[in-house]
């Protein structure tokens, strides 16, 4: 009976669904099994009984968002015509572009591993999907250095609060791929600023 019930996906995925929400909302500080029980109307019994600690429930949770922008380069195709430096800054710009909540969520969860060990194996996990997405058409190393720009890009995005540069994305990619001027003359798109606390 015990193992039916800590091998119930629906019990299970109610819990992840709620700690979920409770760091989109709250921030992962505020993340307990406390506050997950509540959120999810379960027992707290219940939450500790499917997540011994706090790092197994974010693992699972970092698991479900990691679909995020790995799943959109997945099942994307290029436009006809379309080279391969516009279709990922205009992927990029897409994701970026939904809904910002969904976006900061995904970003915490995978900055967490910093401080959580246990979930270093699962922010990997993230980029080496997007690297094996984009191999078939980079080759791995030009792959990682296309995962690092785009982190990058998406990071600074969501800290400076500037609005998301596809031509500065675009034109970025294209260099990586050695398919863009050596300078960049001066008209050309910068990198997003914004303020840097300093």
């Amino acid at each position: 009976m015990a193992r039916a019930r800590r091998h119930d996906p629906e019990r299970r995925e109610r819990i992840v669904d709620a700690a979920l929400r409770v760091v989109r909302r709250d921030g992962i500080g505020r993340l307990t099994h406390r506050t997950v029980a509540a959120e999810a109307d379960v027992p707290l019994g219940s939450t500790t009984y499917h997540f011994g600690s706090l790092d197994e429930l974010l693992v699972a949770a970092l698991r479900k968002v990691n679909a995020g922008f790995a799943g959109e380069l997945r099942g994307a195709t290029l436009r006809e015509g379309e080279a391969l430096p516009a279709g990922l800054a205009r992927l990029l710009g897409a994701w970026l572009g939904a809904e910002r909540s969904q976006v900061e969520l995904e970003y915490e969860l995978y900055l967490a591993a910093l401080r959580r060990p246990a979930l270093r194996p699962v922010a990997a996990e993230w980029a080496e999907e997007v690297v094996t997405v984009l191999a078939p058409h980079t080759g791995r190393t030009t792959a990682r250095a296309l995962v690092a720009l785009m982190d990058g890009i998406g990071l600074q995005t969501l800290l400076t609060g500037a609005p998301y540069d596809e031509a500065y994305t675009r034109e970025m990619v294209a260099r990586i791929l050695n398919e863009g001027p050596n300078d960049r003359p001066a008209d050309s798109s910068e990198a997003p600023v914004g303020p840097t606390g300093t």
